[in-house]
């Protein structure tokens, strides 16, 4: 195996033998074999596209689900991959029956060979030699891949947008064409980005019309006496589902990770069996889960390989796939977790892991509505720097640095922040500033979106032509794929003097690397001290 696509990639190169995350040898194989022939069926539904013919929606979820599947931290069974090769392949035999002149369709769009009969070296990362197409090459299929997160999510609330599939689609395509040079593959990768732009307003308006606009809210830390249910992930619809069956039952429900946000938007605030968000980022979740006792559900990505002790707790579905834990699948669009509840009515209460409250729901509308106050503050100088902390947090110990920042930095700066980085600083005393708090969250990792509303509205307001005029600046922490189409997004805006850590992508290579650092200002993270005088001054 060979895999880069995480900041968790070994010694800052790649994992070849088992992935950090835990992935096995197999199961990445399989995930570069789903890649290959989903690359291969977009390339004959962008035909049929040319040729003047529809592609079904079910095909088009399809593709989306493929590429989410193989996100970092989301899939780890090798059974389940293979049969979404399977229904990929069965699924562009009947496409390519459609296709009127299959002329010029690369070699993926023809394959059908049985999947234990493929090299892995002919269609894995390295099945491209140069180092520099292959860097732009991963570059923009991990952004797909958060573009298809983002826009999984918008389908599960039943919003859909044809150019976004049909552009990810062809652009899964071109990836094929060895043609492509590397200033057609960096024009491919801005404009990956125009799309994420594109995905993430699907999201926030299936998100913002379904549940209502996130509100300025305050979630409790601590814990209840019933027994419960965690759920971790992304999926609102799955949250929505789940609090429906669990009302009246005597079972309640905590929200872990990114799911924290979910406490922001109205529609959840009915359940009162919605007690509160119970532990912290995705990889304390070995001992947060065996904690809390009860019935872990995974909906999305951030899974870690469950320990035998509360194996049998957890649930998953989606995206998500670990042998040995029991799923639940989607049926005409609905999901049975009665055997989640009735299996929580057996556990103990959640264990306190904390008290308290934290405060978050700081997404566009709320900063939009409390505009003039913040112009103000910026006009008196009580404001002088927002700096944002968006993207994820991870097991890496150097990840401490992001607390330190956010400790060290001037009273006078508000910190703008969306996904799991919060964790790392959310919880800390850092004040306000007249009424302002200065952490300002506004929900999950699709909700950078927000942040990016709010510097163009913050633009608009002073006058400039150029959001870099902003006293804004960008000291992002990454971890997997939805934070590269995050990055991508950004640099289509025009962001410029991103700086990213941990570590930068191991799969950038020197060329791609020092593109970024020329035309975008690129750069990584050192030390605090240092790093407080190059971005606050």
């Amino acid at each position: 195996m060979f895999c880069y696509q995480c900041s968790d990639a070994l010694n800052g190169k790649g994992c070849t033998v088992a992935g950090v995350c835990g992935k096995k040898a197999d199961v990445a194989e399989m995930q570069d074999l789903l890649i290959f022939v989903t690359k291969g069926i977009s390339a004959v539904t962008t035909k049929l596209r040319a040729e003047g013919k529809p592609v079904k929606a079910r095909v088009n979820h399809l593709i989306t689900l493929n590429l989410f599947v193989t996100i970092t931290n989301a899939n780890f069974d090798k059974e389940s991959l293979a049969a979404r090769v399977e229904q990929t392949l069965k699924t562009k035999a009947k496409l390519l029956a459609e296709v009127s002149d299959k002329n010029n369709l690369p070699a993926a769009a023809l394959w059908s060979d049985a999947k234990e009969n493929f090299d892995a070296k002919k269609i894995g990362i390295f099945s491209t030699e140069n180092e520099d197409i292959r860097s732009l090459r991963e570059l923009i299929t991990y952004g797909l891949k958060g573009l298809a997160a983002y826009l999984y999510h918008a389908n599960a609330l039943s919003f859909d947008d044809e150019k976004i599939n049909a552009f990810a689609q062809a652009t899964l395509a071109k990836l094929l064409d060895e043609g492509l040079n590397g200033d057609d593959l960096t024009a491919l990768a801005l404009e990956t980005g125009k799309f994420g732009v594109d995905v993430m307003a699907l999201l926030d308006k299936a998100n913002t019309e379904t549940y209502g606009n996130p509100e300025v809210t305050k979630v409790k830390l601590g814990v209840g006496k019933n027994p419960a249910i965690l759920i971790s992930g992304h999926d609102l619809r799955d949250l929505e589902q789940l609090l429906e069956q669990t009302e009246g039952t005597g079972v309640d429900v905590y929200t872990h990770g990114e799911m924290l946000p979910a406490h922001y938007y109205p529609k959840f605030k009915k359940f009162k069996h919605l007690i509160g968000n119970y532990g912290n980022a995705w990889h304390l979740q070995t001992t947060e889960f065996e904690k809390f006792n009860g019935v872990i559900l995974l909906t999305t990505n951030c899974l870690m390989p469950p320990k035998e002790s509360y194996r049998n707790r957890i649930f998953t579905t989606g995206a998500v796939g670990y042998p040995g834990c029991r799923r639940v699948e989607e049926v005409d669009g609905k999901k049975d977790f009665a055997p989640l509840i009735e299996l929580a009515k057996t556990c103990l209460p959640p264990t306190e892991l904390e008290t308290g409250e934290i405060v978050g729901g700081f997404a566009h509308e709320q900063v939009f509505a409390v505009a003039d106050k913040v112009i103000e503050a910026i006009k008196s100088g009580a404001i002088k720097k927002f700096v944002v902390m968006a993207g994820c947090d991870g097991r890496q110990k150097s990840r401490q640095y992001y607390a330190d920042f956010a400790q060290a930095l001037p009273k006078d700066t508000v910190i703008l922040t969306a996904g799991c980085a919060k964790y790392k600083y959310l919880k800390l005393p850092l004040g306000d500033i007249g009424g302002i708090p200065r952490v300002l969250d506004a929900g999950q990792c699709n909700d950078c979106y927000s942040l990016a509303l709010i510097a163009l509205k913050l633009k608009e307001v002073f006058g400039l032509n150029d959001v870099n005029k902003l006293p804004l600046v960008f000291n992002i922490g990454w971890h997997e794929q939805k934070a590269h189409i995050v990055l991508l997004a950004l640099l289509y805006l025009g962001v410029k003097n991103i700086h990213l850590g941990p570590v930068l992508p191991a799969f950038l290579s020197p060329n791609v690397t020092k593109i970024l650092v020329d035309n975008f200002g690129i750069g990584g993270i050192t030390n605090v001290a240092d790093d407080i005088k190059t971005l606050i001054g």
